[in-house]
């Protein structure tokens, strides 16, 4: 196409939201409108699953559940018997983090509460990293860290920043079910440093877990400071309305009114039924066309601001755990799903944009283009120019000269990073993960890959254990061969090596003795 055939493609296909100031271009895909009337049929089955899933159907068969964070947003959608649960959890979020914030809630022995320490894992990280890394002030009421890993060295890092303030640190435990290995390894990881400091670990505690759940026991009969509910028809990548995002924003100051709202706005956009007036739709059209279905293409999210650089983090659990999945609804095996990567404009200028540009075409870009630059008013870094028009350039040569290179592209603009703004993309890519499932027969509200892997974990501690016994038992140095014998694993000797290699290094009282190089002739002692 030519410069004016591609301003006129432009404007086609240009959708705007007025209530959002969000602007989304899909006129860099390449498809034409032949193609798009022949997907209509398929979009009108996904219209029509949404709005069965808003209604309450069953959207996850796996589990016999419904999918509800869209009522999070607006409780008067929800089943009557749920409309007030979701309205007093908000209010009871918004007055906890008041009389935190003013001083009425303190820690034993200091006046206020100065930092946050959040632990959880996947959904409850990934989202409240991404939000108050967005929108969390400059000098906010409390300082926030998070937990997110069951790796001891990335524990001790956090612990040893807060050391002289644990005393006035809240710890939010955030664990649907309550049995989540990583969250309660952080959990009893943070509850030995209080103990050490002499101090009251349930005083400064704070859950957000399932009524009846292992952690709702353990809550009440410590006696923790409070807890939030979460809910079983909320996913851990679709909480961020929930306690799991809205409890760490509030205590940051954050306007989750606002948040909440710009993902009501952004919900009632993306139910219209027609292509072209509803984002998502446009997204989840693109997608599909990009991958031919079948995720062919790999997505790569680059947002020009520093405030979403964890925006292609969070985007990559929300779609890769919801359309990674090896069977279709009907028990075919298809092996669907769409990689997700990025970093952040313009630093991918100086990273990976030469091989978008020149290397592999296995790729699909999502810009992120925020329209004002700072608040206030910028200097000239050269005549007639500021370092803010200096992104924007970057971002629409980056465009320009992907496209001229057979490389399709889209670009999601806001006018500023504000709660409303940002509720409205989570919204926005919620909503299109959903449309896109149903364009490809999937369900994107379970994750039995990551259950195989736990799972699997599972396994490979028994024989940890079943080793460890086999080891103070013997009265002899045993060879590999030996141990997996008597531990019931003559099949899983590579296990056997990597479970005694990792106890070696970890003072376990394991000894390792011979030539390191050659496995097979080591001999294991327990001393």
């Amino acid at each position: 196409m030519n410069n004016q055939e591609l301003w006129q493609r432009y404007q086609d296909w240009l959708y705007f939201n007025k209530d959002l100031s969000l602007y989304l271009d899909v006129s860099r895909m390449r498809f034409n409108e032949q193609w798009v009337t022949a997907m209509e049929p398929q979009f009108s089955q996904a219209f029509k699953y949404m709005a069965n899933l808003e209604q309450g159907a069953i959207a996850n068969p796996d589990e016999n559940r419904r999918v509800g964070h869209y009522w999070l947003r607006n409780p008067d959608l929800a089943p009557e018997e749920l409309k007030n649960e979701i309205l007093n959890n908000l209010e009871r979020i918004e007055e906890f983090a008041h009389k935190v914030i003013k001083g009425s809630i303190h820690p034993p022995k200091a006046p206020l509460f100065t930092d946050i320490l959040s632990i959880g894992i996947g959904g409850s990280a990934l989202g409240p990293q991404f939000v108050d890394d967005a929108l969390a002030a400059d000098f906010p009421p409390l300082s926030i860290h998070f937990i997110d890993n069951t790796d001891p060295a990335g524990i001790d890092r956090i612990l040893i920043r807060l050391k002289d303030r644990l005393k006035s640190t809240l710890v939010i435990v955030t664990s649907k079910s309550g049995g989540t290995p990583e969250t309660r390894n952080g959990m009893l990881e943070v509850k030995h440093a209080y103990e050490q400091q002499g101090l009251n670990f349930p005083a400064h505690a704070v859950a957000i877990t399932m009524l009846g759940s292992k952690m709702d026991e353990l809550e009440h009969i410590e006696g923790w400071l409070t807890e939030f509910s979460m809910f079983d028809w909320i996913g851990g990548r679709t909480s961020e309305m929930s306690s799991v995002g809205l409890l760490s924003a509030s205590l940051l100051g954050i306007d989750i009114r606002s948040l909440l709202e710009g993902a009501r706005e952004m919900d009632a956009a993306t139910r219209l039924p027609e292509i072209k007036r509803n984002p998502a739709a446009l997204l989840a059209l693109s997608w599909y066309y990009a991958g031919n279905g079948k995720g062919e293409k790999d997505m790569v999210v680059i947002p020009y601001k520093d405030s979403l650089l964890l925006f292609s983090r969070y985007l990559q659990q929300l779609v890769m755990e919801s359309l990674g999945k090896e069977k279709d609804l009907d028990g075919n095996t298809v092996h669907q799903g769409l990689a997700v990567y990025g970093n952040k404009g313009s630093t991918d200028q100086h990273a990976y944009v030469q091989q978008l540009r020149e290397g592999v075409a296995n790729f699909f870009a999502i810009f992120i283009e925020v329209l004002q630059d700072r608040k206030g008013e910028s200097i000239e870094v050269e005549t007639g120019v500021t370092s803010g028009d200096f992104l924007s350039g970057f971002l629409q040569g980056t465009r320009q000269a992907l496209y001229e290179n057979k490389r399709d592209s889209i670009t999601i603009t806001i006018s500023q990073v504000t709660p409303r703004t940002v509720g409205g993309l989570i919204a926005l890519f919620e909503r299109a993960v959903g449309i896109y499932a149903s364009l490809v027969n999937i369900n994107a509200y379970n994750q039995p890959g990551v259950e195989a892997g736990k799972k699997a974990a599972e396994t490979l501690l028994d024989l940890q254990r079943k080793i460890l016994v086999v080891l103070k038992a013997a009265d002899r140095p045993l060879n590999l061969d030996e141990l997996a014998e008597k531990a019931g694993a003559s099949n899983q000797i590579e296990h056997v090596y990597k479970i005694v290699r990792h106890l070696a290094a970890n003072q376990r009282g394991i000894e390792l003795h011979g030539d390191h190089a050659k496995p097979c002739e080591l001999t294991i002692l327990y001393g």
